[in-house]
């Protein structure tokens, strides 16, 4: 397709000045036939067009619009193949959660497994909301801190309401299946599980109450986009918008939303070896980076994860499975995503599931499709669980008498058995630290300041390896 750049221009300006003014009474989902998927899909992207969901199998894309950002499309000559009006529909299917909902379900969940379960606010939204989490391992009261750490949150856009199931689904199969299934009891015996349903509490608050499309957090009326306001790479890469009204505006500074800061104390207290932040739809894995041609220098692990994950994911129509890949590679530029600062700034392995197909959207029927998911996504998250007992490294850098050396880096050089792997891993506070690597012979470097270097030689072959160091003082 070509275009003039008088018309591309033109476009903009208008949605600059109009703005994306979703109220209750005017959505329209239109569905685009891409003849050019890549530039087609950035060019929609550029023009800040609130892109909701794509199906990558058929070249199409879905964008919520209002009336006149329908003429736009039409004036830009693209081909719409469907539409389907949103008027009256003004909330989700009632099954689904709200704020209240969740606290009082992760409340119960707390009381009725006492010795497996604790949950607490993490923090508090925009609007003085809590944000509710939830630990789950034995012996909960009694922290063990030799435990790896992993992940799960839902929910960073409000109008995504099954994004909350899956992480709830996570919560129920742990719980219910403790000394019941083996594979389980092992899981939560061994690890610190965290999961944080819902994420943007104030959003979805409003979804419920007045725009059943809203998707940022309730900043000035106009909102931001929390999952473009971290501040890794913020506004670095034409991955967010600058406008108010678009729908992934990055607010005006990166980690300017209270949202934002919360997420990003929680993941450094706690550290996780993997994270999944789930959304909807489109029926993808992505993993870091956000930006054009960027890749994770440990894209061996990072990269061979996603797209396993992928592989176990089956698509709502049963026949086939979830893609993995880059937002770029699947999509269009991110940036100020959380897995990009999960990554870079916390050392997390870290995924965003899109789950659902463009048939099901947003807010699909409960009671036909939520077991449906669940089930279909639940062998990601437990691949990931299964990964920490596999090639890895955990231990602990300590001092001669057994205090954990928190500012220890442990550097890694894969020396044979594969091709040049090299990770710098900055420690947990306490010392502790698993890292995920691919089987090799590795040397290990244990640094940290005023203390005199410690190197091991290390074969790591498909299950996890037990190793500590003790550094001396210079």
């Amino acid at each position: 397709m070509k275009i003039k750049l008088s018309l591309l221009a033109f476009s903009a300006l208008m949605l600059t000045q109009v703005g994306m003014d979703f109220t209750g009474a005017h959505h329209t989902i239109l569905r685009l036939e891409l003849s050019q998927f890549p530039a087609q899909m950035k060019q929609l992207h550029a023009l800040d067009f609130d892109i909701a969901g794509v199906n990558l199998n058929a070249h199409t894309v879905d964008l919520v619009v209002d009336d006149l950002q329908a003429k736009q499309i039409h004036d830009l000559g693209f081909k719409v193949i469907n539409t389907k009006s949103q008027v009256g529909l003004t909330r989700p299917d009632n099954n689904y959660q709200t704020p209240e909902k969740i606290e009082a379900l992760l409340k119960k969940y707390a009381a009725q497994y006492p010795t497996l379960a604790q949950v607490q606010s993490v923090g508090k939204s925009l609007e003085g909301r809590d944000i509710w989490a939830i630990k789950i391992t034995s012996n909960v009261s009694q922290p063990d801190p030799a435990k790896p750490h992993i992940f799960f949150n839902g929910m960073h856009h409000a109008r995504e309401v099954m994004s909350v199931e899956i992480p709830l689904d996570t919560i129920e199969t742990l719980l219910k299946g403790y000394g019941k299934d083996s594979k389980i009891t092992h899981w939560v015996d061994a690890n610190e599980i965290w999961v944080l349903p819902m994420f943007n509490v104030d959003g979805n608050n409003k979804v419920w109450n007045s725009e059943s499309m809203w998707r940022k957090n309730t900043r000035g009326g106009y909102g931001v986009d929390i999952n473009r306001n971290y501040p890794y790479a913020w506004n670095s890469c034409n991955g967010s918008s600058n406008s108010q009204s678009a729908q992934d505006y990055h607010g005006p500074s990166g980690a300017s939303e209270p949202e934002t800061v919360v997420m990003m104390n929680l993941v450094k207290a706690i550290r996780p070896v993997f994270s999944i932040s789930y959304h909807s739809y489109s029926e993808i894995v992505i993993y870091p980076f956000g930006c054009e041609g960027q890749h994770t220098p440990t894209k061996e692990v990072v990269e061979s994860i996603g797209a396993e994950m992928a592989s176990l994911i089956v698509s709502d129509d049963g026949e086939g499975r979830y893609r993995a890949g880059t937002a770029p590679e699947l999509l269009y530029s991110v940036d100020g995503g959380d897995i990009d600062w999960m990554y870079h700034e916390a050392s997390v392995i870290p995924y965003v599931i899109e789950v659902n197909a463009d048939s099901q959207g947003f807010q699909p029927s409960y009671r036909k499709w939520r077991q449906k998911t669940v089930d279909n996504v639940r062998p990601a998250w437990e691949l990931l669980l299964d990964k920490l007992d596999g090639s890895s490294l955990h231990g602990q850098v300590k001092t001669p008498n057994g205090e954990g050396v928190g500012t220890a880096v442990v550097h890694l050089e894969r020396t044979s058995g594969g091709n040049p792997f090299v990770q710098d891993y900055p420690v947990r506070q306490d010392g502790y630290f698993d890292i995920i690597v691919p089987t090799g012979q590795y040397k290990v470097t244990y640094s940290a300041p005023g203390m005199q270097d410690s190197v091991q030689s290390l074969s790591v072959g498909s299950v996890r390896v037990e190793t500590n160091a003790s550094l001396q003082a210079k």
